[in-house]
């Protein structure tokens, strides 16, 4: 100590400040070690609220585990895997503002995380919102994950196919799926659940094309088989739809619903007179036969309305045009118009044999045509021959295919 100062300084009193100081130090010490030891506790017992939370969450109970979650994140406030799992709960609980709250800190932190953006699209889901759904899908899809991000995002993906599904939004389900397709792997259980989900989305030529592209990898898949049928007969392609679903009835003889599509397909198939590699006096017959069961289908159905058609006049002309909409006519009308241009195309029958009618199959089969789907409107849908001519009038340019 400088000696002007000793003169005003007891030598006591620097000891005095010396043990203050010491003191000081010893005592922030001691004050930081409790503190740590009680963060310590405290990370300690949020680590056993949190592993009670998550058995109760296992266990079904919901609420019991909301709260030792909750007690978990007050123990440790700045761990994020607790939040999260409060927030998961919260959702699964129907607590979707509570739920959002949490999730929505935790993404403003981290909004790359794939794990919080799905767990925001669940909330979304849950809301029943699609915009919000498809946005944090979408985040979740091309965000970060820990691990298997490829798997997560694929899975993603197809939850939200799903959700658009139950939603009724067909459009953006099969935009998804169609983006999905581009990129799975060679497995037969990743597009064999796709090509279900395409079935779903009411996408059937692409959904044929991912049920072949499974047979390409597992020949023998039964369910494969089946939706091929399926999807091609939704598709029109009766031709391809009999193919599978003849492989499919003979590996599983006991499907009722199997085996009456494929009798549906092979009835259309026999009906069409415009198939490919049939004789001119097969296409003729089948014509005739085809006229026949339109007369029939049109006077039962008048019957079935109580329309008389026994005064109806034959039209001027057998290439009288379509009658108007039936919303434009009473039942009565349509089915009397309809009887009239039957009457009048019958004696042109005759003429089919010659070769130079080409036009008169397609103007007899438009009228046989015209009266499936008039008095499938007035009397409801038919069944047997009628239904496959019904079926050939909406799409007859790929039924050979």
């Amino acid at each position: 100590m400088p000696q002007f100062l000793s003169k005003f300084v007891p030598r006591s009193a620097i000891v005095v400040l010396l043990m203050l100081t010491a003191g000081a130090v010893l005592a922030f010490a001691a004050v930081s070690h409790l503190v740590t030891r009680y963060n310590e506790n405290q990370k300690a017992r949020g680590r056993r609220l949190y592993a009670q939370g998550m058995a109760e969450l296992n266990s079904g109970n919901t609420n019991a585990a909301i709260q030792a979650l909750r007690a978990a994140l007050i123990c440790d406030r700045t761990n994020s895997q607790y939040q999260l799992s409060l927030g998961r709960a919260l959702r699964d609980d129907g607590r979707l503002d509570e739920a959002q709250s949490y999730l929505l800190s935790l993404w403003e932190k981290t909004p790359e995380d794939g794990t919080i953006n799905l767990a925001l699209a669940r909330v979304a889901a849950r809301r029943g919102s699609i915009d919000d759904a498809v946005r944090y899908y979408h985040n979740a899809m091309y965000g970060i994950w820990p691990s298997d991000s490829d798997v997560n995002r694929r899975n993603a993906r197809f939850e939200l196919v799903e959700f658009l599904l139950q939603k009724n939004a067909l459009a953006q389900a099969r935009a998804e799926l169609l983006s999905l397709a581009a990129f799975l792997p060679p497995d037969p259980a990743l597009r064999l659940r796709t090509a279900n989900l395409l079935f779903q989305a009411q996408d059937y030529s692409d959904a044929l094309a991912e049920y072949e592209r499974v047979l390409k990898l597992d020949r023998g898949n039964l369910a494969a088989l089946a939706g091929a049928g399926k999807a091609a007969y939704q598709a029109g392609r009766y031709r391809t739809a009999d193919r599978y679903l003849q492989s499919a009835v003979a590996a599983n003889p006991h499907d009722v619903s199997l085996r009456t599509l494929k009798d549906s397909a092979d009835l259309i198939l026999q009906s069409d007179p415009f198939v490919r590699r049939i004789s001119d006096a097969e296409r003729n017959r089948r014509i005739e036969a085809a006229f026949t069961q339109a007369g029939e289908r049109l006077r039962a159905c008048a019957q079935q309305k109580g329309v008389d058609l026994s005064q109806v006049k034959p039209a001027s002309s057998s290439l009288s045009p379509s009658p108007p909409p039936i919303s434009q006519l009473s039942a009565g009308s349509s089915l009397e118009s309809l009887e009239s241009r039957l009457l009048a195309a019958k004696p042109e029958l005759r003429r089919l044999r010659f070769s130079d009618q080409t036009d008169l199959p397609d103007v007899i089969m438009d009228l046989v045509f015209d009266i499936e789907q008039q008095t499938a409107a007035i009397c409801g849908e038919p069944q047997g021959v009628d239904e496959a001519l019904l079926v050939l009038s909406r799409d007859r340019e790929n039924a050979d295919q």
